[in-house]
């Protein structure tokens, strides 16, 4: 889960950041520094499912906002999938909602 945790992250890190005449985004950034996988191995570990949300949510958050947000389709479907997320109680809840936001996040690099 730490993994796809990181990588929902990156992928919406390199939506927010990234353009199109500079370096990409690796998971080695400095902005990628409150998202590695170690960090979200120790909340997971933990079973800190609010913390976890707060984490993701910042990330979407940008990534939000960088496709023009909620008015536009993509922003609505990412704050759909986002609200999922966010309505899971426990770590085993937020399985389904973080894939289905990995992929869409992943769709729409």
């Amino acid at each position: 889960m730490e993994l796809l945790l990181e990588t929902v992250a990156l992928f919406s890190l390199k939506l927010a950041y990234e353009a199109e005449d500079s370096s990409p985004i690796l998971r080695d950034d400095l902005v990628m520094s409150d998202y590695e996988r170690e960090v979200f191995g120790l909340l997971v570990r933990r079973g800190d499912v609010e913390a976890i949300q707060v984490k993701v949510d910042e990330c979407v958050g940008l990534a939000l906002e960088a496709v023009g947000g909620g008015d536009k389709p993509l922003g609505r479907e990412l704050q759909r999938l986002a609200a999922e997320f966010a309505s899971s109680q426990t770590i085993e809840q937020l399985d389904a909602p973080l894939i289905a936001l990995n992929d869409y996040l992943k769709d729409i690099q």
